[in-house]
């Protein structure tokens, strides 16, 4: 099955793309909800949270206060790490387990939604990285229309972040969100079509002798860290 990641920077369209590409038949693995779920009440993620940071961080009702939690973290790198250790393999478990889950009952490829695919490393997971992008002042505009933030906000927000450009250097397929809402549903139709190319007949094969599948995966990966490589030296080489 063909693993694809999609990503993208804050008020670029990402959430869109993903809802569009989820309306089409597309599986979705969705790091967002999957988060939210590995903390819910009678998880490990939430006893372990709740060890680290004491009830304080709960609510009435037993669920996480995140907005208590937020604060603890946004000045505390120290305590930030502790919850990134206790989250985040969580999720990338529970991920794993929704892709084995598509792949079992035989689709040809899923997407893997994840704001934080490239600095959290997963691009190297995966057999296309999609990234959605739009202009820099575009993406300013949208995020202080969106929370009716100050342009000295939203530019403290987006500076705190991973630049769009340098997300779209690790991209294989690059949706421009600048346009219009059927410009968009055009470029979503076009990635599908390259998806199914992609796909093609083997993914069949692949489905019904797991070895062949396993050892299509890693040639694909090993094939994406020399090329990533290559692409790198290159970049450093032209600066």
């Amino acid at each position: 099955m063909l693993v694809i990641g999609l990503t993208g920077g804050i008020a670029t369209g990402k959430s869109t793309v993903s809802a569009m590409l989820k309306a089409s038949k597309i599986p979705i693995v969705d790091a967002d909800v999957i988060a939210r779920q590995v903390v819910e009440p009678g998880t490990q993620g939430l006893a372990k949270i709740k060890k680290v940071f004491g009830d304080d961080v709960l609510l009435s009702d037993g669920t996480l206060d995140r907005k208590k939690l937020g604060s603890i973290i946004f000045n505390d790198e120290g305590k930030r790490k502790q919850l990134n250790k206790i989250v985040h393999p969580a999720v990338r478990k529970a991920m794993l387990w929704q892709v084995l889950g598509f792949w079992i009952r035989g689709h040809k490829y899923c997407v893997m939604d994840v704001p934080l695919l490239i600095e959290g490393g997963l691009w190297q997971l995966v057999a296309q990285v999609v990234v959605v992008y739009c202009s820099d002042e575009l993406q300013l505009q949208r995020l202080m229309q969106r929370d009716g933030s100050s342009r000295e906000d939203a530019t403290s927000r987006l500076n705190s972040q991973l630049p769009i450009s340098e997300k779209v250097s690790y991209a294989d397929i690059v949706i421009d969100n600048s346009g219009s809402k059927q410009e968009l549903e055009r470029h979503i139709d076009g990635l599908i079509q390259k998806l199914e190319k992609q796909a093609g007949w083997s993914w069949r094969l692949s489905w019904l002798i797991p070895p062949i599948g396993l050892l299509r995966a890693l040639s694909i990966l090993l094939w994406r860290r020399i090329a990533r490589r290559g692409k790198s030296r290159q970049q450093r080489a032209s600066k």
